[in-house]
Order: structure tokens, then sequence, then C-alpha cells
């Protein structure tokens, strides 16, 4: 698993962003990116067990920490999810350099990522949403509603600050449903049916937007992070997919 297949890669900033390149095959130009959700990171056990299984399925995958997260440069409370569309620009473009045919993956936020990035990078060719944020208003409201922006973090961690420019941002995009009516590529999303932190009313209002090809999963008893006996239907609803559309 060369840690450095692709190099540094620094967003616009000039943050260099950690990553983690698990290479499937040499024959392979197919690579999946994984995108974290909010206070994540790219070692989290749901990006890790997906990119393994993933990466077993003879596809590459490059899991990576936006910029203020794990590893990477930056700092925490400058996290926004327009920040991070830059950030996987970033990341788009030395999968680009590498000839590699990008898929991209986001969990929660990073699915909001990806939906505002695929729906104007062209060069996003297949899309999946895992328990994908859409209303990104309302979960701020409903997470962070009662807690002072600047003063207070996230979920009471203390690496994790809660700033006002995430405030902004979220509340200045409100949804990601406009750019969900432009996705044209082949879009999966899934969700559990147990999730109380993104609802899964999001990704059945992104899916009944979408064009087709479009498959929505729902997953019965998984919570938000596809923990227990959430993870493998989860893993089994992407690999199955990929190895469906991919050539």
């Amino acid at each position: 698993m060369p840690a450095l297949m692709f190099g540094t890669i620094k967003n616009k900033l000039g943050e260099t962003l950690d990553y983690t390149f698990h290479e499937s095959s040499d024959n392979c130009r197919d690579l999946l990116i994984i995108g974290h959700g909010v206070t994540g990171n790219k070692d989290r056990p749901l990006v890790v067990a997906l990119a393994d299984a993933v990466s077993a399925c003879c596809i590459n995958v490059i899991r990576f920490s936006f910029a203020g997260n794990g590893d990477s440069d930056g700092e925490f409370r400058d996290c926004t999810i327009s920040k991070e569309v830059d950030d996987l620009q970033a990341v788009l473009s030395v999968v680009e350099e590498k000839n590699y045919r990008a898929i991209y993956a986001g969990h929660s936020m990073g699915a909001a990522v990806g939906v505002l990035t695929a729906a104007k990078d062209s060069r996003i060719k297949f899309l999946i949403s895992i328990a994908g944020m859409v209303s990104t208003e309302k979960f701020y409201d409903t997470e962070f509603g009662k807690e002072a922006p600047d003063t207070d973090c996230m979920w009471e961690e203390p690496d994790c600050p809660l700033s006002s420019a995430f405030k902004n941002d979220l509340k200045g995009i409100h949804s990601t449903a406009p750019q969900a009516a432009q996705i044209t590529v082949p879009w999966l999303l899934v969700h559990g049916n147990a999730d109380d932190v993104v609802l899964i009313d999001d990704s059945r209002e992104a899916y009944s937007l979408a064009s087709e090809p479009k498959k929505l999963v729902e997953i019965q008893g998984a919570n938000h992070v596809f923990s227990e006996d959430g993870q493998k239907p989860m893993i089994e609803a992407v690999t199955g997919w990929l190895q469906t559309h991919l050539d």
C-alpha cells in the first residue's frame, strides 16, 4: 500500500491532504475516492472497511482526510462544505494526472461535497452517497442550533470547535437538492432507516430528483455510521453496484 503513490496532494491554499492509497491492480484504471463526514477522517472504521472491501474487488481506492481533519494540514474551525469541495477537486486533479477514472463515495457531509462537486466537475464518472446530507441548513439547526458558534464544540468534542464559518456555509448552501437534480452520472445512494443524524428523507429526496441511472438502497436498522450489523449490507450494496456498473 504505497502511501505516496500520488505524491504530495495540496489544496489551493497549499494545505497538504493526508491520504492512503489501496492499489488493487496495475491493470485497473478505476479508482474510488472516499471522503468522510463531519468530525471524521480517513481512518474511521466505516471508511477503512469500505476501502478494504472495494480494493479486494480489484478496484483501486484512495481515502483522504479533508483539510483540518485527521493528519491533514489546516484548522478544523475552517472546515466547511465549500472548502471541502476544493479539497476534493485537488484530489481529482492528481487522480486525473495518473489517468484513472474517478469514482467518488462520500459519507454524510462528505456526500454533500460529492454532489456539489459532481454537479459541476465532469471528472467524477460515478457517484456514491452514503448516509448523504442534503438539507444542510436543517442539519445545522437540528444538531447545533442550541450551540454558540466560536464558543462551543460539535457534539462536545473539544477538538471539533463549532465555527461561524461552518454555520454560515451550511445555511448559505441550504440544500444540495438543486445540484442533485443536475447529476447525470450513475448514482448510488445508501442510507440506514435508523439514522438519527442525517434522516433517510435526505436520500429519498435526492433520489427523487436524480436522473437515471440511479439506485437507492435502504438498510433496515442501520445507524448513521453503519456500525455492527449495518456495515456488511452497506459494503455489499457499494461493491455490488460497482461491479455491475464498471466496464
